[in-house]
């Protein structure tokens, strides 16, 4: 190389082999203008650290080569402080189940509708719906801010039925929003604004996401007993109680129809007793309706509870989702619905939940919008829906009927099975503890959450006698320490077995 020495050659050939490599590594880096400034410098062969003065950024060690030393900086991360974030306990069992290569495996984690054959389902009538999309050339220009206004007319009309005095006043305010989970998350945001300081009463349990919206919002909460693990059924009494203690004016989180996790609902009557109680106390009731149609087949039956407390005309908030009951799990197609006690006030709602979904998310897609609207508004499309649902409930019913029966003849202790049959809709809520659900999925390759959640949706009748051999098996199996107490339920007798089982 011409007037450079051979030490000098040297020099920039390892320069760049180092900048090759630097690339190559995300920690750190090397550029041409650090070498002509002095930051990889020929020295004696000595290892030294070298500081960014001006902004007190360090760089990695030197490294010695023969008589050239190299000092390569490191791009320190400003993201240093963000910890890893555990995985969703819901949407993390399913990639749990995805990495497992075990043939029997069951995901009963998620909640989304199977066939019997354990393959997703999409409606017959919504590939109809978007059939009569593509006839029509229908656009994909923006929606409203509020969303598609067929939409909101077709889904105020279905959870309140068309001839309801707040559909005829004019007296709910209906804005399109991001399924059942967007929907809540806009509400929440509404209530941060403009009820400062009030308090969110939330089920325990519950869906695993209503706290991380509220708290995310920056709403208060607290909870009211709900599910008594004595009767693995409602604490009725706990729950009139809390409700009734809370402070005045509290929003109270109400599931329409099939509770979740527990499948447990209030019978017609006791929803009388808690509208009165709520009604009494000032507070305002707050429905999470995400199953209406999906949980007894029929859409005025699962709108009952919302439908009552409308009649007696209290102000109040329903959140909508129509990922199970037509199937819609990816379009996020839901709505959030405010029941005010004038026209006037409704109007002036609706434009603040605008106001609030501008800067959020603009506006909300279009295509599950159209899907709705076009089937529910079509009479013929919506009475092929209904039967769809009744199809997809019944064999929910079939699958909870079949898992009671293996279930009894299959456990000899004697235990009471039948708070199965008692529940509702795609959730069981079995009674396991955290303890032995992770022997369902560790021994037996059943995943679930943690809390002992099953999704009925996702089992087949095929697949009801392994469940009730897994659910027996943990469930009078004690484990404690690393020893295994196993249950012989012919002898009635325990086996201590030291090595059969390791506790997780």
């Amino acid at each position: 190389m011409y007037g450079f020495s051979s030490n000098k050659q040297r020099f920039f050939q390892m320069a760049s082999t180092m900048l090759s490599l630097a690339s190559t590594t995300p920690s750190a880096s090397l550029s041409t203008q650090e070498i002509l400034k002095g930051k990889v410098r020929l020295g004696s062969g000595r290892v030294g650290t070298l500081l960014n003065k001006e902004k007190g950024n360090p760089f990695i060690k030197a490294k010695s080569f023969g008589r050239i030393s190299m000092t390569a900086a490191v791009n320190v991360s400003r993201f240093e402080g963000v910890a890893m974030a555990p995985p969703d306990p819901i949407l993390g069992v399913s990639e749990a189940f995805r990495a497992d290569t075990d043939v029997k495996k069951l995901n009963l984690g998620v909640g989304a509708y199977r066939t019997e054959e354990l393959q997703p389902y999409v409606l017959d009538v919504v590939k109809k719906a978007e059939n009569l999309m593509l006839e029509r050339g229908e656009n994909k220009e923006y929606l409203a801010i509020e969303g598609l206004a067929a939409f909101n007319k077709a889904t105020a009309e279905l959870l309140f039925g068309a001839d309801n005095p707040v559909i005829k006043q004019q007296r709910v305010a209906t804005v399109q929003g991001l399924s059942g989970t967007g929907s809540l998350r806009l509400a929440a945001a509404f209530i941060e604004r403009y009820f400062p300081g009030a308090q969110v009463l939330i089920s325990s349990p519950t869906w695993g996401n209503h706290k991380n919206i509220f708290n995310d919002a920056r709403v208060p909460w607290s909870e009211y007993r709900y599910y008594d693990p004595k009767t693995v059924g409602l604490d009725f009494e706990g729950m009139i109680s809390d409700i009734k203690a809370a402070p005045e004016g509290s929003f109270v989180l109400l599931h329409g129809c099939a509770h979740n996790p527990t499948g447990i609902d209030p019978t017609p009557e006791q929803w009388e007793k808690i509208s009165d109680v709520i009604q009494e106390k000032n507070h305002i009731p707050f429905f999470d309706v995400a199953y209406q149609g999906f949980a007894s087949g029929s859409l005025d039956a699962d709108a009952s509870s919302v439908r009552l407390f409308a009649a007696r005309g209290m102000e109040l908030f329903i959140a909508q989702s129509y990922s199970k009951n037509l199937g819609l799990y990816a379009e996020r197609i839901g709505a959030i619905n405010v029941v005010c006690s004038s026209a006037d006030a409704a109007a002036r709602v609706k434009s603040q939940l605008k106001r609030i979904a501008r800067p959020m998310y603009s506006n909300p897609p279009v295509h599950g919008a159209r899907i709705v609207a076009n089937v529910v508004g079509d009479p013929a499309l919506f009475n092929e829906w209904k039967a769809e649902m009744e199809m997809m409930a019944g064999r929910i019913k079939n699958v909870r009927q079949k898992l009671f029966d293996s279930l009894s003849a299959k456990d000899k202790s004697g235990k009471d099975w039948s708070f199965i049959l008692k529940q509702i809709g795609m959730f069981s809520f079995t009674g396991l503890n955290k303890t032995q659900s992770e022997n369902m999925t560790n021994k037996w390759h059943v995943y679930l959450t943690k809390d002992g959640r099953i999704s009925l949706a996702g089992l087949s009748l095929a697949k009801c006698e392994y469940l009730a051999d897994a659910i027996i098996d943990s469930y009078h199996n004690k484990f404690c320490n690393n020893v295994h107490w196993y249950y012989i339920p012919v002898s009635f007798d325990w086996i201590l077995d030291p090595g059969l089982h390791k506790s997780k």
